[in-house]
C-alpha cells in the first residue's frame, strides 16, 4: 500500500510539472494575438458581422486559467449606421486548473465586464438591429443535448459590470431608452444558495423626458416551489427609498416607502404638480403594506398610508390595464381637505378679496377610482364632518361621492355629490340634506357668522360651474328647503326695534333697551329656487315668541347678502311685553307692521320700513277723506 502511494505522489508530482513545463513553454512561444483575425473570421462566419478586437488578448495558467481580451466591438446590422451593435472596454475570466481537471469542478474568479455598452434599434419600417442574430442562431444544427456532461459543478466568485451601457431608440415609434453608468456587482454565484446583487445606474426616457437614478441592493434565493425569487430588496428610485421583503407564492411581499414628498417626485417625473392652498400639502408619503402581483392586478393588503397629518388603513388594487382602475377600501383618521384645494390667484389675493378656493380639476381629470372610505374627522370649507362615510367612483374626469353620511355639528348630514371635470369648466351638483345641524357653528363655518344660534332642517339640489367655490355661488341653480327651529338671532331685539319705531312715529321718547339684544323664534320656514346664486323665497313664514311674520325676499350666496320684507302681527298679550303700556300693546296687536331684513348674512338690519308704514298711514288718510266726501255727498252736510 505504501508502494502505491509512493508511486502516486511521483505521478502526480511529474504531472504537476510537466504542466508547470508546458504553461511556462505556452507562456513564452504562444502568442494570443496571433489569432485574433481568426476568431474574426468565425464570428463573420456564423454572424454576418465584424467582430474588431483592438486591445491585447492575454492568457495565464497557473494556478487559474484567466482570459484578458482588450478592447473589442462588434458591427451593427446593414442599414443601422456605423455604431458598433456591441463594444466593451474590457473583459475578463478565469477559472482555477486544479478542482477542473481533478474534481470537475468549474470554479471562476471574479468575471469582469468594463465600459460595455449595447445598442439596440428599431427602424421606420419596423425591422430591428438583433433579428440577424436570431436568424442566424436558429439556422444553426440543435446540439445533441444527450452528449452533455453535466456532472460538474459551477462555482463563480462574483461578477463586476463596471461603466455599462444600454441604450434602445425605436424610430418607428418616436420613442429611445437608456440607461447609462451601469454599475453591478454580485456575490458568489454558486448552485444553492442566495446570490447578492448590487447595482446602480441611470436611465433617461424620451419623449417623456423623463431621467433619474435607480440604485438596488437584493439577493436571487432558490426556491424548490418557484424557483428562484428576490430575497429582500432595497431600491432607491428618484431619491425614493423602498424595502421590499418577499413572502409567499408568486410575486408579492411586503413594500415598505420611506417618507418622500410627491410633489418634489412629481416634478423629477416632469409632471406638473398641484398648486394647493398650503405649499406643505402632499410633503410626506409613507406606504407600507403587503403587495401581491398578479395576471389582473396589484393588490396590496394591511395598507398603512401616511398623507401629510393623516393615516389611511385598509386595502387597494389596481387594474393591469390601460384604465388602470384603482380599488379602495380604506378608513382615515382625518384629513383636511382645505390644505389640497388650489390657492386664490394673487389678483384677488391683492384685491383684499376673500381667497377663493379652487376645484382640483387636474386632479380630478387624472383619477380612476372606485370604493369606499371612512373617516374620523374631515375638514371642507370650513366644516367639520365627524364619522364620515362615503362611495367614491371617479373615471374620465368625473367623480361621484355617494352614498355620504357624516356627523355634522350635532347633526346629521347626508348627500350625493357630484363633479364633473371632463369639460373645459368643472361642474358641482349636490343633492344634500341635514337634520338638526347646530345653526349657529353652520352659520360660523359658511358665513364668518356669529350671531345666530338654532337648529336647521334642510334640503338643498343644487348646481353650478365654475373654477372655484365662489364661481360656482355665482351660477348655482336649483331649489332649497329648510326650516330653523328653536333659536336667536344675537344684536338686534325687534321688539324693541318695533317699539322704538313707534315712539319715532309717534313723537314720543324711546324706551329703555333690554340688554343684551336679542330675538328669539321658534320656527322659521323658507322654501325657493336658487338662480345665478340667488334664493328667491316667497312663503317665509317665522314663529316668534310675541308675533308671526310672512314675507318675501331673497338671499345671495356669493355676494353674502339678505333682502326681505315681511309683514308682522304681534300676538295679543305677549308673555314678556311686561313693560309695554297698554295704548302701545292695542296699536300692535291691531297693526300689521312691514319689516326689513338687508345687509350682509354675517350682521344684517332688521328693522321696521318705515316707509311702508308711512305709506299705509297716508292710504289709510285718503280712504277716510274720499270715505268722508263720499258721505256729505250722500247726505248732505248737517252744518
Amino acid at each position: 500500500m505504501g508502494g502505491l502511494l509512493k508511486k502516486l505522489g511521483y505521478f502526480f508530482v511529474a504531472f504537476v510539472a510537466l504542466f508547470t513545463i508546458a504553461a511556462i513553454a505556452i507562456f513564452l512561444f504562444f502568442d494570443p494575438n496571433d489569432y485574433r483575425d481568426r476568431i474574426a473570421e468565425e464570428v463573420k462566419r456564423e454572424t454576418g458581422r465584424d467582430l474588431v478586437i483592438e486591445g491585447d488578448l492575454e492568457l495565464s495558467f497557473f494556478p487559474w486559467f484567466a482570459v484578458n481580451i482588450g478592447k473589442t466591438s462588434l458591427s451593427n446590422a446593414p442599414g443601422f449606421g456605423e455604431e458598433p451593435f456591441l463594444s466593451f472596454e474590457q473583459a475578463q475570466l478565469s477559472v482555477k486548473l486544479l478542482p477542473l481537471l481533478l474534481d470537475r469542478e468549474i470554479s471562476v474568479g471574479t468575471a469582469t465586464l468594463d465600459g460595455f455598452e449595447l445598442n439596440l434599434a428599431v427602424a421606420s419600417n419596423g425591422r430591428n438591429n438583433w433579428q440577424d442574430l436570431e436568424e442566424a442562431r436558429s439556422a444553426q444544427p440543435d446540439a445533441d443535448e444527450t452528449a452533455q456532461d453535466t456532472s460538474s459543478t459551477l462555482d463563480v466568485a462574483g461578477v463586476e459590470i463596471r461603466d455599462a451601457a444600454v441604450s434602445y431608440n425605436d424610430a418607428q415609434a418616436g420613442e429611445r431608452y437608456s440607461l447609462s453608468n451601469v454599475n453591478l456587482t454580485t456575490g458568489r454565484v454558486v448552485s444553492g444558495i442566495p446570490i447578492d446583487i448590487s447595482s446602480h445606474f441611470d436611465f433617461e426616457l424620451q419623449p417623456a423626458d423623463l431621467s433619474g437614478d435607480v440604485s438596488i441592493e437584493t439577493s436571487l434565493v432558490p426556491s424548490d416551489e418557484a424557483g428562484i425569487t428576490l430575497g429582500d430588496t432595497e431600491i432607491s428610485v428618484l431619491g425614493v427609498d423602498a424595502t421590499l421583503s418577499v413572502s409567499g407564492e408568486g410575486l408579492g411581499g411586503r413594500l415598505q416607502i420611506d417618507a418622500f414628498s410627491l410633489k418634489s417626485l412629481m416634478t423629477r417625473l416632469n409632471i406638473q404638480a398641484p398648486v394647493t392652498a398650503d405649499p406643505d400639502a402632499l410633503g410626506k408619503i409613507i406606504f407600507d403594506g403587503n403587495v401581491q402581483v398578479n395576471e389582473d392586478a396589484i393588490s396590496v393588503t394591511g395598507l398603512e398610508l401616511v398623507v401629510d397629518d393623516s393615516t389611511f388603513s385598509g386595502k387597494l388594487s389596481v387594474a393591469r390595464n390601460e384604465a388602470g382602475t384603482i380599488s379602495i377600501d380604506l378608513a382615515a383618521d382625518s384629513i383636511d381637505l382645505d390644505r389640497y384645494m388650489e390657492p386664490a390667484t394673487d389678483a384677488s389675493a391683492s384685491s383684499g378679496d376673500s381667497v377663493p378656493v379652487e376645484i382640483p380639476a387636474d386632479l380630478i381629470r387624472a383619477f380612476n377610482v372606485r370604493g369606499d372610505l371612512t373617516v374620523e374627522t374631515a375638514k371642507l370649507s370650513g366644516m367639520t364632518f365627524d364619522n364620515v362615510t362615503l362611495g367614491l367612483n371617479a373615471a374620465d374626469g368625473n367623480m361621484r361621492l355617494h352614498p355620504i353620511t357624516a356627523d355634522l355639528f350635532d347633526g346629521k348630514y347626508d348627500g350625493d355629490v357630484r363633479i364633473n371635470a371632463s369639460g373645459s369648466v368643472p361642474v358641482l351638483s349636490v343633492n344634500e340634506n341635514v337634520r338638526d345641524v347646530s345653526l349657529g357653528s353652520l352659520a360660523q363655518a359658511m358665513f364668518e357668522q356669529e350671531n345666530i344660534t338654532g337648529t336647521i332642517n334642510g334640503s338643498f339640489r343644487l348646481s353650478g360651474r365654475g373654477e372655484s367655490l365662489a364661481a360656482i355661488q355665482r351660477s348655482l341653480g336649483g331649489s332649497m328647503s329648510m326650516e330653523l327651529i328653536d333659536g336667536a338671532w344675537e344684536g338686534t331685539d325687534l321688539w324693541y326695534e318695533l317699539r322704538r319705531a313707534r315712539a319715532l312715529y309717534k313723537q314720543e321718547p324711546a324706551p329703555e333697551p333690554e340688554l343684551p339684544a336679542r330675538t328669539q323664534f321658534s320656527s322659521v320656514k323658507a322654501t325657493g329656487p336658487v338662480t345665478d346664486g340667488v334664493f328667491r323665497n316667497d312663503d317665509l313664514f317665522a314663529q316668534l315668541p310675541f308675533m308671526q311674520l310672512t314675507g318675501r325676499g331673497s338671499v345671495d350666496f356669493a355676494a353674502a347678502r339678505v333682502d326681505y320684507r315681511m309683514t308682522a302681527r304681534i300676538l295679543e298679550n305677549p308673555e314678556f311685553a311686561t313693560d309695554a303700556t297698554a295704548e302701545e300693546l292695542d296699536e300692535f296687536t291691531q297693526a300689521k307692521i312691514p319689516l326689513r331684513i338687508t345687509g350682509s348674512l354675517a350682521d344684517p338690519t332688521i328693522a321696521p320700513d318705515i316707509g311702508e308704514m308711512l305709506k299705509d298711514e297716508v292710504k289709510k288718510k285718503v280712504e277716510e277723506e274720499i270715505k268722508d266726501k263720499l258721505l256729505k255727498k250722500l247726505f248732505g252736510d248737517d252744518e
